[in-house]
C-alpha cells in the first residue's frame, strides 16, 4: 500500500523527535512519576527494596509535613528568598543592559565580565562570599568598620520588618549571580529596538525618564515578564546556593533544604517526597496565573 506523501511527512517527524522524547521521558517523566508513588507511601531507607507500583497508598506524609514545625516558616523563607531575588536580579539586570547598550571604549570587555558571576562555580562564589563576609577577617567588615556576622543569627530591618541578615544576605547573593542571565535577556531586546523611537522622542522634547517609561519599558516588559516567570520557578527550587552558605541554619530554611534534611538525615524517603510535590504544587499555581494573564493577552495582540 502506497503512503501519502503527508504519511512520511509525519513518519519522519516522528523519527526525528523521537529521541528526544526517548530520552524526555526516561529524564523527566519516569522519576517524577516514581517521586509521586514514593510521596503517597511510608517509604524509608531500610524498606524501599519492597516499595511497588501496588503498594499501600496514603496521605500520611502530607499530613506529616504540613504538621511538622517550620514548614510554614520555610515556605514563608522561600517566598521571601525567591520573590526579592528575582526581583533585584531583573532590576539590576535592567540596569546594566540600559548602561551597557551605547558603543564605547572597552564594552566587550565590560559585558563580558558581567557574566562572571553566572558562568563562575558556584562553590567557589559561596567560599568567596563566606570570605568576604566573615566577620572576623572579611573584607567588607573591614571596609564598613564594623563587626556583623552576615550569615549567623543576626536581626536586621528590611522595609520595616525584622528580618534574618543572613537571609538578606542568600538574597545578595542570588540577586548578584544571576543578574546577568537578565542582563543578556534585556540587553538582546534593547539592541533589537528600532532607533527612531527614541529619536522621535527626542526631537519631541521627552526626558531620559520619560523615554525610558514611555518608549523602552513598554517593549521590554513581556522580556521582564518572561523572566520574571524563569526565574521565580530556578529560585523557588534553588537549593545549592543557600546550602553552601549556610546550610539552610540561621534563618534561611527554605522548602528545598528540608527536601535534603528529610532524605539524608531521617532517612524519610517518602516524606522528602512529599514535600517536593508540595513545592512542585506551588510552582504548577503561579504558572498557571502567568499563563492565565500574559499568554492569553498574547494571544489576543497576534
Amino acid at each position: 500500500m502506497t503512503r501519502t506523501l503527508k504519511q512520511r511527512e509525519n513518519r519522519a517527524g516522528l523519527a526525528l523527535i523521537s529521541p528526544t522524547l526517548i530520552i524526555t521521558l526516561v529524564v523527566v517523566v519516569v522519576p517524577l512519576l516514581w517521586a509521586i508513588m514514593l510521596a503517597f507511601q511510608d517509604v524509608r531507607l531500610i524498606n524501599i527494596r519492597r516499595v511497588g507500583v501496588f503498594g499501600h497508598y496514603t496521605l500520611e506524609n502530607f499530613a506529616y509535613v504540613i504538621s511538622e514545625p517550620g514548614f510554614w516558616s520555610s515556605l514563608v523563607n522561600t517566598l521571601i528568598y525567591t520573590v526579592a531575588g528575582t526581583a533585584l536580579s531583573i532590576v539590576i539586570g535592567l540596569v546594566a543592559a540600559l548602561a551597557l547598550r551605547d558603543r564605547f571604549k572597552g564594552r566587550t570587555l565590560v559585558r563580558a565580565s558581567i557574566l562572571i558571576p553566572y558562568v563562575a562555580p558556584v562553590v567557589a562564589a559561596a567560599f568567596l562570599w563566606e570570605t568576604m563576609l566573615n566577620p572576623d577577617y572579611g573584607i567588607v567588615n573591614s571596609w564598613l568598620g564594623t563587626h556583623i556576622a552576615f550569615l549567623t543569627q543576626a536581626k536586621g530591618t528590611f522595609l520595616g520588618v525584622e528580618v534574618p541578615v543572613a537571609l538578606l544576605t542568600v538574597i545578595a547573593f542570588e540577586a548578584w549571580r544571576y543578574f546577568p542571565f537578565a542582563f543578556l535577556f534585556i540587553l538582546a531586546r534593547l539592541q533589537a529596538l528600532p532607533g527612531e523611537l527614541e529619536e522621535a522622542a527626542v526631537v519631541d522634547g521627552a526626558t531620559p525618564t520619560q523615554r525610558f517609561r514611555h518608549v523602552i519599558m513598554p517593549q521590554l516588559w513581556r522580556v521582564v515578564a518572561l523572566l520574571s516567570v524563569l526565574r521565580f520557578v530556578f529560585t523557588f527550587t534553588k537549593f545549592d546556593d543557600v546550602y553552601l552558605l549556610t546550610g539552610g541554619e540561621a534563618g534561611t530554611g527554605v522548602v528545598s533544604v528540608r527536601v535534603y534534611d528529610f532524605l539524608t538525615a531521617r532517612n524519610d524517603i517518602g516524606a522528602s517526597a512529599a514535600q517536593a510535590i508540595v513545592l512542585a504544587l506551588v510552582l504548577v499555581v503561579f504558572l498557571a496565573l502567568y499563563l492565565r494573564f500574559f499568554s492569553g493577552g498574547e494571544r489576543e495582540q497576534g
